[in-house]
């Protein structure tokens, strides 16, 4: 058996597990490995600015195509700039292998230069983690790493390598993998738990069915199964702004999505159903509002292949640990195989219906300046016209809500945003890394003129590798989400929320060799997006917009889940000490 480097094991491997594209950056602990990469046959290594816009990229990939992302950096700093994407692929569980290089094993502990404890740092932000210190355990690691990474409840793994290791050598064969006793992820549900599920949704007079990331995780089969489940129970479906897309937005029965600024009608839904059934979501905080006033006279299902997820946050009647995809084709067959019918659901339509007539997502147009929302549903039925598969990803803050709510989304992996740990800078490399892996799609970065200036240098990793990447600036001049805040909180005393220094985002996009379209007025808009969807280049779209529209309905901080603002609503502008902890 032919012995090779631990760099050519680790090439090798990645050739092995079909991977495609590595999202990285060099240095001195990786350059072997980057020497082994010098010609790699099938691999393509995409350079990047910040290793963050590696990680941010490798999850734009991985949740457009459902193939796990790939992450190459260096030590120390190299590693440490990685974290903040790794958290953010353990939150929204996100399949990814991060291989990070470390100093050779006789200088780990010495604070050599570039030196960082990887695995100390990882240990708590990422699925699994490894140091490997033996090149021949290498090949195993990784095809193990891989297999955690994108088995269960997918999320980061980390593969901490030393230079020397990467250097010495080994034999190598493929190795068969093989999973720890202590990994065993459920992903067949228990029978007699999909027995009282179905029986119990065959029973619910008023039933919400509850939908979230994990059924997008499970695959495009696990979106169908929630579409047919629904014809068959003719329930409402609601959905967290991680499962959007896993049900058709055009649907009669869509209520929008639920939560902090979701619709008036799934807020209510979930508070007046006799039957929540949650599939692949995790009750988070900004669902609930406070949780003693949270759906209290429901009986709840989970359907979660996490267990550590269920009963977290919210008691539940009914546990289902399974893949959502198996539990739903569980739930399917057994509901066709007692003859159940469609309960009449009449009077529960009938109160949706008036809840719907809130119009909770209607907005102002009074003013010369355009509404964020009008941009948002302009910019939606322009990519509708191409005829053409469009992918959304978004940064964080009131643009990232905007798009939630008015920008439909008819399919999973389409919509691709930060939804637990909510970070700055998630959306223009995620949309990047949704490009490489959909080249014929349109990749639209939605984003505030703060938020996109978080990653902002990764405009020339799209112009080195000709990606028509769009980005869609909603530019308020604020950080627009903190301002809202502000106002509503802290009787508008705008701290540090305004911009008063922002770039030309047209003559910026210039510099890169991008298309730069400024919009400043409404009778701009629609020419500003058709030019924009017209260009086979990436362009940068500096759109204008209301300064101090905020973003609604909304939940105030320590309110129930039915306590919503909306516009015409009054604003105190200050809450308690104990709401304000909360935000």
């Amino acid at each position: 058996m032919a012995e090779k480097s631990g760099a050519d094991i680790l090439v090798e491997c990645l050739v092995d597990l079909g991977v495609e594209v590595v999202f990285g950056y060099p240095g001195g602990a990786v350059l072997p490995i980057y020497d082994a990469l010098y010609n790699p046959p099938t691999i393509r290594h995409v350079l990047v600015r910040h290793e963050q816009g590696a990680t941010h990229m490798a999850e734009g990939y991985a949740r457009s195509t459902g193939k796990p992302g790939v992450v190459l950096v260096t030590s120390g700093p190299g590693a440490t700039n990685a974290v903040t994407g790794i958290t953010d692929a353990l939150l929204d569980s996100i399949p990814m292998v991060v291989i990070t290089g470390q100093v050779p094993t006789q200088l780990i502990g010495t604070d050599a230069f570039q030196e960082a404890d990887t695995v100390g740092i990882t240990r708590h932000c990422s699925k699994h983690n490894y140091l490997v210190k033996d090149p021949a355990k290498l090949a195993g690691v990784v095809h193990e790493a891989f297999h955690i990474a994108t088995t269960g409840r997918p999320g980061p793994v980390v593969v901490d390598i030393p230079k020397n290791v990467q250097i010495a050598t080994a034999p190598y064969a493929r190795p068969e993998l093989k999973v720890h006793a202590s990994y065993r992820p459920q992903t067949k549900a228990d029978a007699a738990a999909i027995d009282a599920a179905v029986e119990m949704l065959a029973a619910a007079e008023r039933p919400v069915l509850y939908t979230g990331g994990g059924v997008i995780n499970s695959g495009p089969q696990a979106s169908a199964l929630l579409r047919e489940l629904a014809a068959l129970t003719g329930a409402p479906v609601t959905s967290t702004l991680m499962g959007l897309g896993a049900f058709p937005a055009s649907s009669d029965q869509w209520l929008g999505m639920l939560g902090m600024h979701g619709t008036y009608e799934a807020n209510w839904a979930m508070n007046q159903a006799d039957l929540i059934l949650c599939i692949g979501a995790r009750f988070d905080d900004r669902v609930t509002g406070r949780l003693d006033a949270f759906a209290p006279n429901s009986r709840k299902i989970h359907i979660d292949i996490d267990r550590s997820s269920i009963n977290k946050t919210v008691d539940v009647d009914l546990p289902v640990v399974a893949d959502v995809g198996s539990a739903l084709d569980d739930m399917i067959a057994l509901w066709k195989q007692r003859g159940h019918q469609q309960q009449d659901l009449s009077d529960w339509w009938s109160r949706i219906a008036q809840w719907r007539a809130k119009r909770s997502l209607s907005y102002p147009e009074t003013g010369p300046e355009i509404m964020p929302q009008r941009a948002i549903a302009d910019l939606y039925q322009a990519c509708m016209s191409t005829g053409r598969d469009v992918i959304i990803t978004t940064e964080v803050g009131q643009h990232q809500m905007w798009a939630a709510q008015h920008f439909g989304f008819e399919a999973p992996n389409k919509w691709l945003t930060s939804g637990g740990l909510g970070t700055m800078g998630y959306g223009f490399p995620a949309a990047i890394g949704a490009q490489m892996g959909n080249p014929d799609s349109i990749t639209i970065c939605i984003a505030g003129d703060a938020s996109i200036q978080m990653n902002i240098q990764e405009l020339g990793t799209a112009t080195q590798y000709r990606l028509p990447v769009k980005i869609f600036i909603l530019n308020n001049e604020y950080m627009g989400m903190v301002r809202q805040w502000q106002e509503l909180t802290y009787e508008s005393r705008y701290s540090n929320s305004y911009s008063d220094s922002l770039p030309d985002f047209v003559a910026l996009a210039e510099a890169y060799g991008w298309k730069g379209i400024r919009i400043e007025d409404e009778s701009q808009l629609d020419a500003g997006i058709e030019a924009m969807l017209a260009h086979d280049g990436p362009v940068i779209v500096d759109c204008h917009v209301s300064k101090d529209a905020n973003c609604l309905p909304m939940i105030p901080s320590g309110a129930a889940h039915t306590d919503m603002l909306m516009y015409g609503d009054s604003v105190a502008g200050s809450i308690d000490d104990k709401a304000k902890a909360l935000v």
